[in-house]
């Protein structure tokens, strides 16, 4: 919440609390729509709604708790349209009538993630479509946080603040105890970074994107293989609330894009449950 305060200062900064109106938080608000921060210069509706919420819970404590105003001018404020959430998972390979496999995305992005001279873009690929961890959660593992005997991945710090624990099994499961043994012993994070191993893990973005464009793969961000999990799990028959409950999201809001991708897994409950009290 921080960065997106210091933009509100830059903006308001001069102004008692009082002084701010709701005219003039509309102004800036379409703004930042329309002109982005000096650090990301194109900023979506979702974006601007989290600038919107960070300053209107400020306001919030102020009017409540501080009582240094006694009005919050975000009251009147209408947060931006946002899109539906966005749902983009790696296909699966083909077959064609005479029986040739086309191998889809998900297997090209591996072979590509494979032959990668960055020894750690592979396992956090990996890592990432079989849990379906956020990317900050998996670059900031250290080895206290891995359990290879119980297969359990041990989350201390997630987004919703929140800890949890993910299964870390089958092919997961050996590229880590693989990494493990040719890991660095100056540090306890899993994928260092080369300068400053012991606090800072390593960025691959450009591994990422050279990977991305050997497997061809377009239109396609890290955080998709997020989606990518869960879309797989939702295929193979999880229910929004284990989908939820292995993504670390406290309601359901978040996994009902998924939902059609499992409506055969709901059909079958509902014929079982027909079945039994109609016979």
């Amino acid at each position: 919440m921080g960065p997106q305060l210091d933009w509100w200062k830059d903006q308001l900064g001069a102004y008692t609390l009082a002084d701010v109106t709701t005219a003039m938080i509309v102004e800036n608000r379409d703004k930042l729509l329309r002109d982005g921060t000096p650090k990301k210069k194109v900023i979506t509706p979702a974006t601007v709604n989290r600038y919107l919420a960070a300053l209107s819970l400020t306001y919030t404590r102020a009017v409540n708790e501080w009582e240094w105003v006694e009005s919050n001018p975000l009251r009147k404020v209408k947060k931006l349209p946002e899109p539906k959430g966005r749902v983009r998972f790696l296909s699966d390979d083909g077959e064609l009538p005479d029986g040739t496999v086309i191998e889809g995305e998900k297997t090209r992005l591996l072979k590509a993630c494979r032959a990668s001279p960055n020894q750690y873009l592979y396992p956090v690929v990996v890592l990432a479509l079989s849990t379906g961890m956020r990317k900050s959660e998996i670059m900031n593992l250290t080895w206290k946080d891995i359990d290879l005997n119980k297969g359990q991945i041990y989350l201390k710090e997630t987004k919703n603040g929140e800890r949890r624990s993910v299964p870390l099994v089958g092919h997961a499961m050996d590229v880590i105890q693989n990494l493990g043994k040719v890991r660095r012993l100056d540090t306890h994070l899993l994928f260092p970074s080369k300068n400053n191993p012991k606090t800072k893990p390593i960025h691959l973005r450009d591994p990422w994107q050279k990977a991305l464009k050997t497997a061809q793969v377009d239109d396609f961000r890290f955080h998709d293989l997020r989606h990518s999990a869960a879309s797989y799990l939702a295929m193979n028959g999880a229910t929004l609330v284990e989908i939820a409950d292995i993504l670390g999201h406290k309601t359901l809001s978040m996994v009902k894009r998924y939902s059609h991708l499992s409506k055969a897994h709901t059909a079958s409950v509902v014929s079982s449950m027909n079945e039994k009290v109609f016979g």
